[in-house]
């Protein structure tokens, strides 16, 4: 646990440095990986948007929990990709379900750490694990906070009720929504969209605080959901500029005659400023 000074109690909690997220952390192995995910998405996307609406205003010096909705496989590497450009400085962690980071130890480097999902055992693990990394200051928690993939349209939204327990032990935090949502616009490749909501106020009992927990993220999918719709790029800003076009032999051809009419191939089917 937690006290009131932000320090974690072994004592108390029962922890063993074991389950220190930050035990085996490589910032090389983060660093590179993150090089990779940069191509990575370059390849596969379009491009990586976040809402002009920006990033909330956050109070230095306190640890920050992002809780997202879970539309995809894309959405860890998304938040590998992402959060650190938006958060720079934040010691970035989160969980995983223990069978598929069994097939990925490498995440354990990173500060993934493995959970059982459903059991209480697991919810027990997920809560002494966060408690640890939450007494950082500077300590970035990202949670896919729907425990499963579930797609954007689907209403109501519904959290696992770890977050809610979790805002009762870590009261010092600040839980920042998500929303994540991917769509196809006017290029071969999609767009991967993100939009922040406001940070959420977790005082107060349990069922109360999964409430606001849920109907935060909830608006906050809404309204890109309304932004996506409108394929407005203004209202976005990019993250990363991905490629476009058709690829292959055919853009190879249309490459070939813009330089023989002495013009600037762009493989865009519709440009957009850069």
């Amino acid at each position: 646990m937690i006290d009131t000074y932000g320090q974690v109690n072994l004592k108390r909690s029962r922890v063993s440095v074991s389950d220190n997220p930050f035990a085996r952390h490589s910032p090389f192995l983060l660093g590179a990986f993150r090089l990779y995910l940069h191509w990575y998405f370059w390849r596969a996307f379009h491009r990586v948007r976040l809402s002009c609406t920006g990033v909330p205003a956050l109070h230095a010096g306190r640890p920050l929990i992002v809780y997202t909705n879970h539309p995809s496989w894309w959405d860890p590497a998304l938040l590998l990709l992402a959060l650190p450009k938006l958060f720079p400085g934040r010691l970035a962690f989160g969980p995983m379900e223990r069978h598929a980071l069994g097939r990925y130890r490498l995440f354990e480097r990173m500060g993934i750490f493995g959970i059982d999902p459903g059991t209480s055992h697991g919810a027990r693990a997920f809560l002494r694990v966060a408690d640890i990394g939450l007494a950082k200051p500077n300590a970035l928690l990202c949670i896919t906070a729907e425990g499963a993939f579930t797609d954007a349209r689907v209403r109501p939204v519904r959290l696992r009720s770890g977050l809610a327990h979790l805002a009762r032990r870590a009261p010092h935090a600040v839980f920042l929504p998500l929303a994540l949502e991917y769509g196809f616009w006017n290029e071969s490749r999609p767009e991967a969209m993100l939009r922040f909501g406001n940070p959420v106020d977790v005082s107060g009992n349990a069922s109360d605080v999964q409430v606001r927990l849920e109907h935060a993220l909830e608006q906050t999918m809404d309204a890109l959901a309304v932004e996506s719709i409108t394929r407005d790029a203004s209202l976005f800003q990019p993250l990363l500029r991905g490629t476009a076009g058709v690829g292959g032999i055919y853009d190879v051809y249309r490459r070939t005659s813009a330089l023989a009419r002495g013009r600037w191939f762009d493989a865009r089917h519709e440009p957009e400023p850069r």
